[in-house]
């Protein structure tokens, strides 16, 4: 037993650890491209003064466009307030819009948070590839998925809801029973770790073609 726990700690530390530093990449990747902007932020301004004073108006409109169009591609797509959050969820928002999901997201995390940026990279990660997952199972116009963060009193309240092929899901536990690779068991059961850990609440869902997690983690 204590071989086999060894086993899967190891297994387990592995994922966290690539599971985090694709993320923070990320975020680097982001914050890259808008330090790079910003260094030519001076240049624009003098392009479109030039074009300015030789009375050229549709060159100074034509310019803006273009600039406002590359501004898009860098800022995010959400601000929450925490920038590992902001990190996970704008990229798992590309990854999803690339596969042709839908997501509606509002994520609000005003304060500091206690628990580690490891802890909230695990959750979220997992919470959205499982959302992925499940929306591809679907034509392209019922894939759809819903993200809410918000801080409830002392509490950070994460809810997240996808569309999937099957009416109710089969409830083992706290866990649906689930087809999905190996990859995926882990990310439930490493939420749910964390969850015991943190004294948290979590809540799985599954009616009417509509898959809901809800969780509860105290943050005094």
């Amino acid at each position: 037993m204590g071989w086999f726990s060894s086993r899967m700690d190891k297994r387990v530390a592995a994922y966290q650890r690539e599971l985090i530093d694709t993320h923070y990449r990320e975020v680097e990747n982001m914050y890259r491209q808008m330090r790079g902007w910003r260094h030519d932020y001076r240049n624009h301004i003098q392009t479109m003064k030039a074009l300015a004073a030789n009375g050229d108006w549709d060159g100074v409109k034509a310019y803006l466009d273009e600039l406002d169009t590359d501004l898009n591609t860098v800022d995010t797509v959400i601000k929450t307030g925490n920038a590992m959050a902001d990190a996970i969820l704008n990229s798992k928002i590309s990854l999803a819009k690339s596969r042709n999901i839908a997501v509606h997201a509002d994520a609000h995390i005003p304060v500091r948070l206690s628990m580690s940026e490891l802890d909230l990279c695990v959750i979220l990660g997992n919470l959205f590839d499982n959302a992925i997952e499940a929306s591809l199972a679907l034509p392209e116009d019922k894939r759809m998925i819903r993200v809410y963060m918000d801080m409830k009193g002392t509490q950070l309240y994460i809810s997240f809801t996808n569309f999937t092929a099957a009416d109710k899901q089969r409830k083992i536990g706290r866990r649906f029973a689930t087809t999905k690779g190996e990859g995926h068991g882990l990310g439930l059961v490493r939420i749910d770790n964390i969850i015991d850990r943190l004294d948290g609440y979590l809540s799985r869902n599954s009616e009417d073609g509509a898959f809901t997690t809800e969780i509860l983690i105290p943050q005094v």
